[in-house]
């Protein structure tokens, strides 16, 4: 019998290997997803200042109001939206997308296509 591999250590492996290519600065911020299965999270971070520009959850208190789960797919779809606003209001327009070792699917796709729909550019 096979033994299956722990999918954390995988997730981090891929999440290392991405970071050697993406970094943000002040004109490109980073834009950083991470998801657990209770909520997604997303950070506008600049790497040159080691700073965190802006940042939205389904964890947030405005946000937890409107979302009866922060787990799912509505929930991504907000939190992108409220990124996107937050960039704006920072004065940010173009980002470096960031995944995390996450595939580009479900939670993770629909945060960015609601992000772009919202005026971000990456």
């Amino acid at each position: 019998m096979i033994k299956q591999k722990a999918r954390k250590p995988i997730v981090q492996k891929r999440h290392r290997s991405i970071r050697l290519k993406v970094s943000g600065t002040a004109e490109f911020p980073r834009l950083a997803v991470f998801r657990s299965t209770k909520h997604i999270y997303a950070q506008l971070i600049d790497d040159e200042n080691k700073v965190t520009l802006a940042s939205a959850s389904s964890n947030d208190k405005d946000l937890k109001e409107k979302l009866s789960n922060g787990g799912n797919i509505e929930a991504a779809k907000v939190v992108g939206e409220a990124i996107a606003k937050k960039a704006k209001k920072a004065g940010v327009e173009c980002v470096v997308f960031d995944r995390g070792g996450f595939l580009y699917h479900g939670r993770i796709a629909a945060l960015a296509d609601a992000a772009r729909e919202a005026g971000l550019m990456f």
